[in-house]
């Protein structure tokens, strides 16, 4: 009887212990940059919460050619600690947000051996169930063709955090599974029309600056060698310029005769 007058007061109180939810993290796939250059790494989650105070996140990397991953950031309560003395030692900054859900990290100076994995993990006590999420750096000397794709790069973050967004209510909301199907596929299409149409623009901008580029070029070859054809104008010669003077003399002198 006891027992039941408890479990009808926690009941009608509300007093019902707080459960835990999924906790969806979001990086990016892939990034690129080059030798020298600063990159910021983005991570974000996504919950059914309010941030909670002991929001926490993590950064860990792992080298090309490499199975084990290093620890390289850590935020809680309210203090980030970076790391003193691995491979980002004085090159790592947090700026990120973590009121705003916002765990990102800024790396200076790349270099070629910071190629790798950097694998971002993030809890929002009680929801503390989630898996990391990872993106690739890959750094390079010079600009390759790549890197004109991967500023498109925030279109595959939508479409990946729009997926995530889907899939989670379709477990969290009872929906029938063809509305769900269908939204997914409208949003795939969408973005990937939109990809298709900010690639070939890019395509577009890029020969016609490169076309422009030769054209200049070409114009100032040409002149420069229509300049060297004619080359400069030879000095007349003395002796001649007199002969041809008293010649002109010896005419007006027999016509003036006649």
């Amino acid at each position: 009887m006891l027992t039941f007058l408890a479990l009808t007061s926690v009941a009608l109180l509300g007093i019902v212990p707080e459960q835990s939810q999924a906790i969806v993290i979001y990086t990016g796939w892939e990034r690129h940059a080059l030798v020298g250059s600063d990159i910021r790494l983005s991570c974000s989650f996504f919950s059914w919460r309010w941030t909670s105070e002991d929001v926490t996140f993590s950064w860990t990397y792992r080298p090309d050619g490499s199975r084990d991953a290093i620890s390289i950031f850590h935020y809680t309560g309210g203090a980030a600690y970076l790391d003193n003395k691995g491979p980002f030692r004085d090159r790592l900054e947090f700026v990120g947000n973590p009121g705003r859900r916002d765990g990102s990290i800024l790396l200076k100076n790349l270099e070629l051996s910071d190629n790798g994995t950097f694998t971002c993990d993030a809890k929002n006590p009680p929801d503390i169930v989630g898996r990391p999420s990872s993106v690739r750096l890959l750094v390079f000397e010079k600009a390759p063709l790549s890197m004109t794709l991967s500023l498109i790069s925030p279109l595959f973050y939508l479409i990946s955090l729009s997926l995530h967004l889907l899939l989670y209510l379709h477990c969290a909301v009872p929906i029938q599974a063809g509305v769900i199907t269908g939204a997914i596929i409208g949003v795939v299409l969408g973005l990937l029309l939109l990809i298709v149409v900010i690639y070939y623009l890019m395509r577009f901008l890029v020969a016609r600056r490169v076309f422009s580029l030769s054209v200049s070029k070409h114009g100032k070859k040409k002149k420069e060698g229509s300049q060297q054809r004619q080359g400069p104008v030879p000095p007349a010669d003395p002796s001649k310029v007199k002969a041809a003077t008293s010649e002109k003399k010896k005419q007006e002198s027999r016509k003036d005769k006649k």
